[in-house]
């Protein structure tokens, strides 16, 4: 075997390699991690409030400084999951270590795939991953809100202004600020991501 083939062969392995743990940095599992540190007397954020074990919910039944700890927590992983998909391999490692964080938060493995709605945990891989969207995922959900206080429609809202924001980028090679250059796998990351959210809102719905 040639050695520009083993590099070719190791290359391709990081991708696979940032995908895998950015799942993982998905499933830490910062609601349950905050629920045993309050004190409260509540065991598991699933079995109280709404039952999602994320952010908001941490707020009304742990307290809103533990619902903000939880949006922190979530955010970071995502942050953390691109940014190190990204030292991995590259472009393309922080658009699947982002996508697979997000995956990771919806559908952990340590916890039977009973996770929370991947919102914060998208709103982080962003800030890493697609910086100079995150205003307008900011200005699109603050007008849903504002429109009606309905989370799923405000949400699609949001995802498909990401998916778009995303062709529109990677078409037009716009400037990412501190993320990596805009290639196909943007706009398949915010595909992905927006896919993931909507149908865990959808079976959140019809579970209720």
């Amino acid at each position: 075997m040639r050695v520009s083939d083993i590099v070719t062969r190791h290359s391709a392995l990081r991708i696979p390699i940032a995908a895998v743990l950015g799942y993982l940095a998905g499933t830490i599992p910062s609601a349950d991690i905050a629920t045993r540190l309050a004190r409260t007397g509540v065991g598991d954020l699933r079995a109280a409030g709404t039952g999602n074990p994320g952010a908001a919910n941490a707020a009304a039944v742990l307290g809103p400084r533990w619902g903000l700890a939880v949006l922190a927590a979530d955010m970071a992983k995502g942050a953390a999951a691109g940014a190190t998909g990204r030292l991995v391999a590259g472009s393309a490692g922080s658009y699947a270590a982002a996508a697979t964080a997000i995956a990771g938060h919806i559908v952990p493995v340590w916890s039977g795939g009973r996770g929370g709605k991947g919102v914060a945990t998208s709103a982080g891989a962003c800030l890493a991953v697609f910086p100079a969207y995150f205003p307008i995922d900011a200005a699109v959900a603050m007008a849903g809100v504002a429109a009606g206080r309905n989370a799923e429609r405000t949400i699609r809202w949001a995802c498909a202004a990401w998916v778009t924001s995303s062709l529109v980028w990677w078409r037009r090679r716009l400037p990412n600020a501190w993320g990596p250059e805009p290639t196909v796998g943007l706009p398949l990351f915010a595909a992905a991501g927006s896919a993931m959210i909507i149908a865990k809102f959808r079976a959140a719905r019809r579970a209720s």
